[in-house]
């Protein structure tokens, strides 16, 4: 594409997006003008279901292509503006648009992790990968390891992480999709994860990358106006300020006063906190008890009888545990629920901040000795410890993994030229910064609007949303009254980090129509990113097992379709898999970033920067760092029937990448070193890869 047509292509696209952005915000203002004249709430979540998944399969079926360039990279012809919104949409999963405020509502500042590691991670995609991959052109990130290290297992190995990380991601998107279909649309999770499927599939179906391409601008444009409305309209009510991200500190210090209220049990609050803890306490020690009782009557071969006997006093028996295990697990769950509530509000609510075992001690004994005073001091300072080797371990492992993601990585192959990827990724950080520096106001303010308008309540005036969500899913929202006094407490409501965004315009008492805007904005981020994954995952096999493995004589025709009905599988094996509901969203994500990590980045980086670096070195690096990176979580994240205390150096599984990255690069280096040195022809492509031409890099090594 010339200088001038390319001109001309970008002026074409912002007129269509220009007229597409207004077009939304009309029919947002029409809905609300509905709504008001009657217009029954789940006929708006209808409306923007419908209309915004068939806004996408307009784009998806306008966008159908039989050309192989514009199905796999969008036929490199992406503006480096359009390619950047494309990324943000892609990057801000449902992990980023959904829970990342939710996690900094529960976490507080430990949740900044994700927003550094998320951030941090395009200075290293800028400056180790984008502008490389671009200039190697191909479609796929194996392609790169096929060409770089040669042979066909290094391929390989690729294609298995491509779709290990690739699916973990997808099915936390999807599980998003059904949280927000079901929401929207009153259908239980498990229908609305398949509705949102099809959702997914008429995006990318018919065109690919091209498809995903334009449909994710779109997305991305409906996400940011979803996101920030909500945020906006809180922060004037309660600061005056339409700016959150400046205002919202005088708010984060009402907070602060109102959590030393509730652990005060000198105050009114802290008097009625305090009770409701003692309730979760006094639970947490009956079903301790139980499971006591329980592991006794097993050991004594009695367990069958024992199971019997609490079926027949369970007030719903129908809804019992099957097996001792079951009834283990449940009742073990429920003692860990209890146990979850009996703590401090926040980590920075008391002067004993960071000194939960001194402040414990102290409440317990005020006349301890100095010895029992410094074992709790030092019991504290590990724990301290502990807490910031996790956040160190997490911010690090997001970082690298989002620049390892093959999904990411892939639509740095879109661009007309090397010059164009470099500025790509600006645009990508400053699209994807817009979301990450709101999400800690919108915590800080939901945070607010919780404490003063839902504590305190009498349960008999609970809000409508509150059993809006609980009819959603218990796990995400429930308030339980806990101490019998008709009264909420803090400590009695259990909000899920996947509900605070969904719920804000509820929350804020905004009109419903809103609801609907930021659900289709939740849902435009799930899609947008389960597009491209299910695209990598399609491709990795169609093209790099298919056309370059088994049939390199493939027809185009025939290279599109085994695409597209693998892209089908793929999607409706990870809608099952996401209907199990295997785990939290943020785990699963974060899961997928060390993963990508472990097995991707060392390989990339040094198959760029090392000319030694060699086959054998990819190969024992890749599947090194991989194999240690899955035998982490696998032992210790509860799902796959590990066990907290087989943690190294007490790292969560999430974190896992920070074990794999580092054996991914020493497994590179002793293999490299320990074979011989990659054939000159390969040693040239490095120099390709790594420095500027004469002339203008449009035109790719090969297609």
């Amino acid at each position: 594409m010339s200088t001038t047509t390319q001109s001309q292509f970008f002026q074409q696209l912002k007129k269509y997006y220009t007229f597409y952005t207004g077009g939304f915000i009309a029919f947002v203002i029409v809905l609300a003008i509905l709504e008001q004249m009657g217009l029954p709430a789940r006929w708006v979540g209808y409306i923007f279901l419908a209309a915004t998944i068939s806004l996408y399969a307009g784009i998806g079926i306008m966008s159908r292509t039989a050309d192989v360039s514009e199905y796999y990279v969008a036929g490199r012809r992406v503006p480096a503006l359009f390619n950047g919104m494309a990324t943000g949409a892609d990057w801000m999963s449902a992990a980023s648009f959904i829970g990342m405020a939710g996690t900094l509502y529960l976490a507080g500042f430990d949740g900044l992790a994700f927003v550094m590691g998320w951030t941090g991670g395009y200075v290293l995609v800028a400056l180790f990968l984008a502008p490389y991959l671009r200039k190697f052109g191909q479609f796929t990130i194996p392609d790169f390891l096929g060409t770089r290290y040669g042979g066909n297992l290094p391929r390989t190995i690729g294609v298995i992480a491509a779709i290990i990380c690739s699916f973990t991601y997808v099915v936390a998107q999807i599980y998003g999709v059904g949280i927000i279909t079901a929401r929207l649309t009153g259908l239980e999770f498990q229908i609305g994860v398949f509705v949102g499927l099809a959702g997914i599939l008429v995006c990318s179906f018919l065109g690919g990358m091209r498809a995903v391409t334009w449909t994710q601008v779109a997305q991305y444009i409906i996400l940011i106006i979803a996101y920030m409305i909500p945020v906006v309209w809180l922060s004037v009510v309660h600061t005056g300020n339409p700016v959150p991200q400046v205002a919202y500190g005088q708010v984060l210090q009402q907070v602060t006063q109102l959590e030393n209220e509730f652990n005060d049990p000198n105050t009114a609050k802290g008097a009625a906190e305090a009770s409701a803890r003692a309730a979760f306490q006094a639970q947490q020690a009956s079903f301790d008890t139980r499971i006591a009782a329980l592991d006794e009557a097993v050991a004594a071969g009695n367990g069958d009888a024992f199971l019997e006997a609490q079926r027949v006093e369970a007030d719903s028996p129908a809804d019992f545990p099957a097996t001792v295990d079951a009834l283990k697990a449940s009742w073990k769950k429920s003692a860990d629920g209890a146990k979850a509530k009996t703590g401090p509000v926040s980590a920075h609510a008391t002067a004993f901040a960071g000194k939960g075992a001194e402040k414990k001690l102290l409440n317990d004994n005020p006349d301890a000795s100095a010895a029992e005073i410094a074992a709790a001091q030092a019991e504290d300072q590990q724990a301290s410890n502990i807490k910031r080797r996790n956040f160190i371990a997490l911010v690090l492992c997001l970082m690298v993994g989002t620049a390892s993601l093959p999904h990411i990585l892939m639509r740095y192959y879109t661009t007309p030229s090397v010059r164009e990827a470099r500025k790509s990724v600006f645009w990508s950080l400053l699209f994807i910064f817009l979301l990450y520096f709101t999400a800690p106001a919108l915590a800080v303010l939901v945070k607010f609007e919780v404490y003063n308008n839902l504590v305190g309540l009498p349960f008999a005036s609970l809000p409508a949303w509150v059993a809006n969500w609980q009819a959603v899913d218990a796990t995400l929202m429930k308030i339980v009254d806990i101490n019998l006094d008709g009264i909420v407490q803090l400590a009695e409501i259990t909000i899920g980090g996947d509900l605070i965004v969904l719920a804000t315009p509820e929350i804020a008492g905004l009109p419903y129509v809103i609801s609907g805007m930021v659900a289709a904005g939740g849902l435009a981020a799930a899609l947008s990113t389960a597009d491209g994954l299910l695209l990598t995952i399609a491709n990795a096999l169609s093209h790099d097992v298919y056309y370059k493995m088994i049939d390199p004589k493939a027809s185009t025709i025939r290279r599109l379709a085994i695409s597209r009905s693998l892209l089908l599988l793929v999607a409706i094996f990870a809608a099952y898999t996401a209907s199990l509901k295997p785990g939290d969203i943020l785990f699963l994500v974060g899961a997928a970033f060390s993963l990508a990590a472990s097995a991707f980045f060392p390989a990339l980086v040094l198959g760029v920067f090392w000319k030694r670096a060699n086959y054998l070195g990819a190969v024992v690096g890749m599947l090194a760092g991989l194999g240690v990176c899955m035998y982490y979580m696998v032992i210790t994240y509860p799902f796959f029937g590990g066990v907290p205390a087989n943690e190294w150096f007490a790292i969560k599984p999430i974190a896992a990448g920070v074990f794999g990255m580092p054996i991914g690069f020493i497994g590179v280096i002793i293999g490299s070193l320990l074979s011989r040195a990659p054939s000159l022809e390969i040693q040239q492509l490095v120099d390709h890869v790594r420095y500027p031409s004469l002339v203008n890099d449009i035109e790719t090594r090969a297609t």
